[in-house]
């Protein structure tokens, strides 16, 4: 439940006590988020060693890092952050403020970096089709503007929200939404449920292809599809259910962005190391096959005087997909 500008006072018992529970529940929420994922790395560390790590350095092992460690680290900064804020006579007015548009920008660096991710699987998936990067791309410039226009609206008038409800005592910053405040994520929901578009579209018409054609489609190609769909199906769900705790439609309490943040670095992780494990697997069998011909025939041609290595034409299918 939220309270709102319009409604009564917070004197009001019936307000105050949501009041004093929507500020209890984070508390508790955010750690099981933080344990969630700080096990989930756990249980992977030993696939991100042998897959990761001696992969050479590259744009996506870049970028696995930077979102698997990011979203550890903002779990850590949730965690600290509302239990800091609970202790007496720590927030006030101006802090809180600041610190509610603080989360929002470093919860969407976290979304902004695996949307560009998202783009990159995407152009892959539609053959390298400039068009559709540069499309996806000023979608997703649209929708950073979007997000920082409805976050500059906020934030000029959520000071004037929070301000019946802040010398109260309440262990923490008041959870009050009122305003536009829903609408802050539904610029990256769009976008998202445009980049679920591509991928749902080109996993149709592979499915099309696949009953007309004997075989099955290339392992990397049906993982980069398969993951593509639960991503984008599992990150607009979330976003939409978002959007709804806001406005109270759940009937839930606001329970911090904690488990949103960790469950888009865990998908993200998991979607990561699942391609790379494809492709490691691919490149094993494709040097099995290898060391069965014969020297002469497969393992170097002799073409116009130059040698060439079929593998090593195998492989950059492999790690095109597996780039992104």
């Amino acid at each position: 439940m939220s309270y709102s500008s319009s409604s009564a006072g917070p004197e009001d018992a019936s307000h105050l006590i949501p009041l004093i529970i929507g500020s209890l529940i984070p508390l508790h929420v955010v750690l099981a988020g933080l344990t969630w994922i700080l096990h989930d790395y756990f249980i992977t560390l030993e696939d991100e060693i042998r897959y990761i790590w001696p992969q050479r350095l590259s744009f996506s092992k870049l970028m696995f890092f930077w979102i698997r460690y990011y979203s550890i680290a903002l779990l850590l900064f949730d965690v600290v952050q509302i239990h800091v804020f609970a202790r007496p006579g720590i927030t006030s007015n101006n802090l809180c403020v600041a610190m509610d548009t603080i989360i929002r920008v470093v919860g969407a660096g976290s979304l902004w970096s695996v949307e560009i991710v998202m783009q990159l699987r995407v152009y892959a998936l539609y053959g390298c089709s400039k068009r559709i990067a540069a499309l996806n791309f000023l979608l997703f410039v649209g929708s950073i503007v979007g997000f920082i226009w409805i976050l500059i609206y906020n934030h000029s008038r959520r000071a004037a929200v929070i301000a019946g409800a802040i010398h109260l005592g309440l262990p923490g910053c008041p959870t009050v939404h009122s305003g536009i405040e829903w609408a802050q994520w539904v610029p990256a929901t769009i976008y998202e449920g445009i980049l679920f578009g591509f991928a749902l579209f080109k996993s149709i018409e592979k499915a099309i292809s696949s009953f007309r054609k004997e075989g099955a489609l290339p392992s990397l190609y049906a993982i980069l599809l398969r993951d593509n769909i639960v991503y984008f199906f599992g990150i607009a769900a979330l976003l939409v259910f978002n959007n709804l705790m806001v406005v109270s439609l759940t009937h839930i309490p606001w329970f911090s962005y904690g488990p949103f943040h960790a469950a888009v670095g865990i998908m993200t992780s998991r979607m990561l190391l699942n391609l790379r494990k494809a492709t490691a697997k691919d490149v094993i069998n494709l040097s099995s096959k290898r060391s069965e011909l014969s020297f002469g025939t497969a393992t170097s041609t002799l073409l116009n005087g130059t040698h060439f290595d079929p593998l090593q034409f195998a492989h950059t299918q492999a790690s095109t997909l597996s780039a992104v």
